[in-house]
C-alpha cells in the first residue's frame, strides 16, 4: 500500500483563559450558521441543476470574515467541509448531509491550507485570530505544520496539528512472516500462536454509562465515551507498533465488519478492528514492511495442513473453537488455523487445494 502524503497528526490539549474559550464558542456558533447555509444552498441549487465549484462557494461569502471577527481561511474551511460532504453524497460514497442542530453540533474549527501556524515555544503556539494559546507540554516532531483544527470535547479544547513528517521507530531486522486473524474474544491471533486479548473497554464501563444516562448527566456520559475511545485507540496503537516492529511481512484478514456488526452489534464496534488494521497499514508503510489484506472467505473451514474444507461452517458453528480435520487428522485451534490460512494465502505458499478455493 503506497501512501502519497506522509503526515503526522498530533493533538495538544489547550489551556485556555475565559476570554479565549468564549471567543471559540462564538466562532462555533457563527460557523454552524455558515455550514448550514452552505449545505442548504448546495441542495437547493442541485434541484435547479446549478452546480458551483468550491471556489465559487467561497466567493459567495467574501469579506464576511471581518463581520464575524475570524480568519477568512477558517470560514473557507467550513465551506469546503460542506462542499466535500455533498460531493461524497453525489458520488454515492456517503449519505445525505445533515444540518448542524442541537443533537448534531459543530464541534471543530478548521485552520486549513498554508495558514501560518507557528510554534512559539514548548508550551505556547500562535494561532490566527486567537494570538498565543497555551497547551500542556508535549514534544512535537520536527516538520512544517501544514494545517490545524481546534476541537471541543467533553474533556476540554484540543488543537489538532497536521505536520509534514514521518513517524519512525526502531524495527527488528527480520524476514519473519505472520498471518493475523482478527476477532472479538481475542483482538488478534497470529499464525505462530500469539494471541492479544480484547480489552472490551465499552463492556467494562457499560454499567457506569447506564448510571450516568439514567441520571441524565450528559457531561459524564460524554466523558466516559471519550475515555473508552482513547483507551481503545491507545491499545490499538501499541499492538500495531509491536506487530510492525517484529515482522517483515504481515497478512491480515479483510473481514466484512459491517455485516458482522449487524449480527454481533456492539462487540464488533468495541473491538475497533478496522482502526487496528488501519494503524498496521500506515505504520507498516512508513517502515517498509509488506502489509496486505487477505480475503477471509473460507479461512475458518480450510485446514491449514492439507487444504481440505472440513472445518466449522457458518454462524451456526461459531461456538466450535477446536476441531479435527477429517481428511488428514490434524487438530486445530480455530483462530490459529485461520491465521495460518491467511498467511499461506497472502504469502502465496498455499497448497493447491487452498489456492483453488480463493481463485
Amino acid at each position: 500500500m503506497e501512501l502519497r502524503n506522509k503526515m503526522i497528526v498530533r493533538e495538544l490539549k489547550l489551556k485556555l483563559n475565559i476570554k479565549q474559550e468564549q471567543q471559540l464558542n462564538d466562532w462555533l456558533w457563527y460557523l454552524t450558521g455558515v455550514y448550514n447555509w452552505a449545505i442548504r444552498k448546495i441542495e437547493l441549487n442541485a434541484k435547479d441543476k446549478i452546480y458551483f465549484s468550491k471556489f465559487d462557494m467561497q466567493n459567495c461569502i467574501a469579506n464576511h470574515s471581518k463581520k464575524m471577527s475570524m480568519p477568512s481561511h477558517t470560514i473557507q474551511g467550513i465551506i469546503i467541509q460542506a462542499y466535500m460532504t455533498w460531493q461524497r453524497c453525489f458520488k454515492k460514497k456517503g449519505g445525505k448531509p445533515k444540518l448542524k442542530l442541537i443533537g448534531n453540533k459543530l464541534m471543530s474549527i478548521p485552520f486549513p491550507d498554508m495558514v501560518p501556524l507557528s510554534r512559539v515555544d514548548k508550551q505556547t503556539i500562535r494561532m490566527p485570530g486567537l494570538g498565543q494559546l497555551r497547551y500542556f507540554k508535549q514534544e512535537l516532531p520536527k516538520g512544517k505544520i501544514k494545517n490545524g483544527r481546534i476541537i471541543k470535547r467533553a474533556s476540554g479544547w484540543y488543537l489538532q496539528l497536521t505536520i509534514d513528517a514521518i513517524h519512525k521507530f526502531k524495527v527488528k531486522n527480520t524476514n519473519e512472516k505472520v498471518g493475523i486473524d482478527t476477532g472479538f474474544k481475542h483482538l488478534a491471533v497470529f499464525s505462530n500462536g500469539v494471541k492479544y486479548n480484547n480489552p472490551r473497554y465499552y463492556i467494562k464501563l457499560q454499567k457506569r454509562l447506564a448510571q450516568a444516562q439514567r441520571g441524565r448527566d450528559k457531561k459524564l456520559v460524554a466523558r466516559l465515551h471519550e475515555k473508552i475511545k482513547n483507551q481503545r485507540k491507545d491499545n490499538n496503537h501499541k499492538i500495531a507498533r509491536e506487530i510492525v516492529e517484529n515482522y517483515n511481512e504481515i497478512y491480515i484478514t479483510n473481514d466484512n465488519l459491517r455485516n458482522q456488526a449487524k449480527k454481533l452489534g456492539k462487540s464488533v464496534n468495541d473491538a475497533g478492528i478496522s482502526q487496528l488494521r488501519n494503524f498496521i497499514l500506515y505504520k507498516g508503510n512508513n517502515h517498509n514492511r509488506e502489509v496486505k489484506l487477505v480475503d477471509s472467505k473460507y479461512t475458518t473451514m480450510t485446514c491449514s495442513t492439507c487444504g481440505s474444507l472440513t472445518g466449522p461452517k457458518g454462524w451456526n458453528e461459531l461456538a466450535v473453537r477446536y476441531w479435527e480435520c477429517s481428511a488428514c487428522g490434524a487438530v486445530h485451534d480455530r483462530d490459529i488455523n485461520s491465521a495460518k490460512v491467511v498467511l499461506n494465502t497472502g504469502a502465496g505458499i498455499a497448497l493447491k487445494e487452498v489456492s483453488n478455493v480463493f481463485n
